[in-house]
């Protein structure tokens, strides 16, 4: 996903550790696909690590971040090491960013690292990294969003 919103660690986050993590409304949506499917357990990597529920405070604190190249993304070079500890192949992967272009940059990053066949989500059109968010603005359309990577997943496992 794209960043970490309103969620928080339970515990404190020391050197790119692994965390339980307090879920908002976005990974509830994750949650629901994953009961769907009878899943136990999801790892959520986000582009960046920066903790802002916000998108448009969100896109200034990254524009600062990288501006004074500061490395906020578990897909960075810095953080290589931390990638391929907690980035688990051969399961499926949900790519849940959103579309906004400001993203591009992380969200190649991230392809590229993934590298996996087994990506499910819903890619916007006419776009080469937008994948829509779980949680879109009306309940419809998050009820929708759920169903379809239900889909999805169903047909690869």
């Amino acid at each position: 996903m794209m960043n970490p919103g309103s969620s928080k660690p339970l515990y404190p986050i020391i050197n790119s550790v692994e965390t339980t993590a307090i879920p908002d409304r976005t990974q509830l949506q994750i949650i629901k696909v994953m009961n769907n499917c009878n899943f136990n357990y999801a790892r959520i990597l986000n582009l960046s690590d920066i903790r802002e529920p916000k998108s448009k405070i969100f896109f200034k604190l990254m524009n600062g971040f990288n501006n004074a190249n500061i490395p906020h993304s578990i897909f960075s070079k810095t953080y290589k090491k931390a990638f391929k500890r907690l980035f688990i192949k051969d399961v499926p992967v949900i790519i849940a960013w959103g579309v906004n272009e400001k993203l591009s940059h992380l969200a190649k990053l991230a392809l590229k690292n993934i590298d996996e066949k087994t990506i499910v989500g819903l890619k916007k059109p006419g776009s080469l990294y937008g994948y829509y968010h779980p949680l879109p603005p009306n309940h419809f359309k998050q009820k929708a969003w759920v169903n379809a990577i239900t889909e999805q997943l169903q047909n690869i496992i």
